[in-house]
């Protein structure tokens, strides 16, 4: 198939459309639930006040905003696939903002100074002093939104396609943010039951991250790596280009493959953290060979090494008395970071694609039950 065949054949699995509507029109297809903001999306609306408020500032001097995309369903009502932080911000500020997991009208949001309007410093639209005016509100309501619309006759994977185009240049979502927008746009049941893996049990009890990771869900995926590192061919872990894009692709064919079997691969997992959880957080943590000691932070590299290690030797390990593994743990963990294969493969500098196919060898020849 040449170029044109594929530009053709491409092009003719999206179709989509574009509408123009003033930010009153909005609110009112929010308020009938028309245009749906998942609850889960939710969590990435983090912007600071400070870019709340130049938003608000930009829609006050006629600067012109990104559009907006949205995937129309079946039912007709429009899913935000790019735009949550412009719409969540506006909707924040007019104090419409419903919390969608249990419907209640969130409180609205009170602006900072901006550089062209410093008098926004405490400015909200309507509820308390000082408030905007009745012409100011007549203005920020006729202001007006560009959206592109996909289209229900478009394929499936288009939204979750665009979604990371749309983000994967950007600073607002970390990569995992983005796969997290992509499972759910694809199969929001495979997320929870990623989300409740990472949330219940002793996998949480493992991981000792910061606010900042948390808040960018790097907990969530850490759970994705695990599983996409333990079902991943020795092919496809020495042949992937970047890491990031690895993991998407590879989760998002899980989500949608009836051989991913999520009871056995759950067992699989608990089976395994419960097992490290008998040494908590310092199972990850950078290690002092010197002082035969955890002391550092958490290391990726020791992640992927003891998990797919313990988990190729499962059984084993499951069979011994609680005391045992934990004993055991500390010697492999010893033995891991003396070890020259990891410490060449692990080291600052190394890049994922040749550090990812090194560390479930290592970990399967130093975490043996025995």
């Amino acid at each position: 198939m040449g170029i044109l065949e594929e530009v053709e054949s491409s092009r003719q699995n999206i179709r989509s459309d574009g509408y123009t509507m003033s930010i009153g029109e909005v609110i009112n297809l929010y308020r009938d639930k028309e245009i749906q903001i998942r609850p889960e999306y939710q969590r990435l609306f983090r912007w600071p006040i400070e870019k709340q408020s130049r938003l608000i500032e930009s829609i006050l001097l006629d600067i012109p905003l990104p559009t907006i995309f949205v995937a129309q369903r079946e039912d007709g009502v429009w899913e935000v696939v790019d735009g949550l932080q412009r719409l969540s911000t506006i909707l924040s500020f007019m104090g419409e903002l419903r919390d969608e997991s249990t419907g209640d009208v969130q409180p609205p949001s009170k602006l900072t100074k901006t550089k062209y309007l410093p008098s926004l410093e405490g400015m909200t639209f309507a509820s308390e002093a000082p408030h905007f005016s009745p012409e100011l509100k007549i203005h920020f309501k006729r202001a007006r939104l560009d959206f592109r619309i996909l289209l229900r006759e478009s394929d499936d994977r288009v939204k979750y396609e665009l979604f990371d185009r749309l983000n994967s240049g950007g600073v607002p979502t970390s990569p995992q943010e983005v796969r997290t927008a992509q499972l759910l746009m694809i199969n929001s049941g495979f997320y929870a039951w990623l989300d409740r893996l990472r949330s219940e049990g002793p996998f949480s009890d493992c991981i000792p991250l910061t606010e900042r990771q948390i808040s960018e869900q790097y907990d969530l995926e850490l759970v994705t790596r695990f599983f996409v590192l333990r079902n991943a061919t020795s092919v496809q872990l020495k042949n992937f280009a970047d890491m990031d894009t690895f993991l998407s692709d590879q989760v998002l064919e899980m989500a949608v493959s009836s051989d991913f079997n999520t009871a056995e691969q759950q067992v699989l997992f608990e089976n395994v953290f419960d097992v490290l959880s008998s040494l908590g957080p310092d199972i990850f943590r950078r290690y002092d060979v010197r002082k035969e000691r955890p002391s550092g932070a958490f290391s990726v590299s020791a992640f992927e090494a003891v998990t797919l290690g313990v988990a190729q030797s499962i059984d084993g390990w499951k069979a011994l008395e609680r005391s045992d593994q934990e004993s055991l743990l500390r010697g492999k963990l010893s033995d891991l970071w003396k070890d020259e294969q990891f410490r060449k493969y692990s080291g600052a500098g190394v890049r994922a694609t040749s550090r990812v196919p090194m560390m479930g060898p290592v970990g399967g020849r130093i975490f043996v039950a025995s």
